[in-house]
């Protein structure tokens, strides 16, 4: 999957770079589409050494939480959930503390960090699955829930702004936190109902309905802001929860005598691990792209779709994100490629790079999870697990877009 698509975007820039220069009499074309693989060439190591620093330092953070035994007690709390919303899975199964370390990673944006731990998850729920090459119930859901992106803390995505220059780059916390928030419940609605999963059962109404009061109550408070007021909400809270993270862990771990420094530095080898093998995926990712727009066919394909929202009465100014959501389902170094290259080329606070940076931090790599975490455990019958997760991935799409023009419009 991934090869086809890197090789189209070569195909489809070079056949476009065809068309300028025998029709339209463009003979620099192609000393721009080679400018343009060196220049993403410089920008991937530039972006690579701050992504080193980012997964380092919080899979350390992530390794005091471990050791202190936060990762268990959120087990533990979460429990009783995953009982009914699994019930396969046995109470106390390793399962379940694999899912929710998976969860604790996803949750702070470290994508790449999450995958190993993910695939822990699912190769313990293998072991309990009757047929081994059908998926379960638990594991569709597990997978439904770990592609609808449920990201409270997006710091790659910050990462990723600061690189480029944003002078606020915690702008986005809050529009990431309401997209994801979309995209995870109708992931979870859509499972439930196929599955029939007992969601009124009162156990799983404790855990959601305090949860949907506080979200529809701060909704309604972000209802009553000015978009000024919410963009300058949104980068208290995105530093606040940042720092308070931190110290959290810390002090936590600190009380549990857990050797702070010494597991840290046990967690950021991990995080330099995890970081050292994304090079080469993402050099390849940004100079396919910075081809395929240096070619004119990016622009050339956009242009339709802006003509068309224009046709309907629609603002046009998200089309230029679109890039982003259409190429994340099949590859996050695509989907990464991207964003960077919208921020590069619109400029990192402007609304198109906005609106990509939500999408980015909202929706997952639907085919690509889809193809690992079945795959690493031979699973060949998804059942519902695809129509699940890409009507999450709809729905983390559409979020994101109504959120930014709430926020930054």
């Amino acid at each position: 999957m991934l090869n086809g698509l890197w090789l189209g975007f070569f195909v489809v820039a070079a056949i476009s770079a065809l068309g300028q220069w025998l029709v339209g009499g463009n003979a620099g074309i192609f000393a721009a589409m080679v400018e343009s693989i060196f220049a993403m060439a410089k920008l991937s190591v530039e972006v690579m050494v701050l992504l080193f620093g980012t997964l380092t330092l919080w899979l350390g953070f992530l390794k005091i939480a471990e050791q202190a035994g936060i990762v268990e007690w959120l087990a533990k709390v979460l429990g009783p959930l995953f009982r009914r919303l699994m019930p396969e899975v046995p109470p106390g199964h390793p399962a379940l503390g694999l899912i929710t370390l998976n969860f604790a990673a996803n949750g702070l944006g470290l994508d790449n960090a999450a995958t190993p731990i993910g695939l822990k998850a699912m190769r313990a729920l293998q072991e309990l699955n009757p047929s081994p090459t059908t998926a379960s119930n638990a594991q569709i859901l597990f997978l439904v829930l770990n592609a609808s992106s449920l990201t409270l803390l997006p710091v790659t995505i910050f990462m990723y702004r600061a690189q480029q220059g944003a002078m606020d780059p915690t702008l986005v916390f809050l529009p990431i936190l309401l997209a994801t928030s979309c995209s995870t419940l109708v992931g979870l609605l859509s499972v439930a109902i196929v599955q029939r999963l007992r969601l009124w059962d009162p156990v799983v109404l404790a855990y959601l309905i305090p949860g949907a009061l506080l979200l529809g109550g701060f909704m309604a408070l972000l209802a009553s802001m000015s978009a000024a007021a919410l963009a300058s909400l949104s980068s208290i809270l995105g530093n606040l929860t940042l720092f308070g993270l931190i110290m959290l862990f810390l002090l936590i771990g600190a009380l549990k005598k857990v050797k702070v420094y010494e597991t840290f530095v046990e967690g950021a080898k991990e995080g330099f691990d995890v970081a050292k093998n994304l090079l080469p995926y993402l050099v390849a990712m940004l100079c396919a792209v910075g081809v395929l727009r240096a070619s004119g066919a990016l622009e050339f394909g956009l242009d339709g779709i802006r003509h068309t929202v224009e046709w309907l009465g629609w603002d046009t100014r998200f089309v230029d994100a679109l890039p982003t959501a259409m190429v994340k389902p099949f590859s996050g170094s695509a989907a990464r490629a991207m964003l960077i290259e919208t921020m590069q080329t619109h400029g990192v606070d402007s609304f198109p790079a906005l609106v990509a940076a939500t999408v980015q931090g909202s929706t997952e790599t639907t085919f690509y999870v889809l193809a690992v975490y079945f795959g690493a455990v031979g699973i060949q019958r998804t059942r519902h697990a695809v129509g699940c997760a890409l009507l999450a991935e709809l729905a983390g799409v559409l979020g994101a877009i109504g959120v930014c023009y709430w926020f930054f419009a």
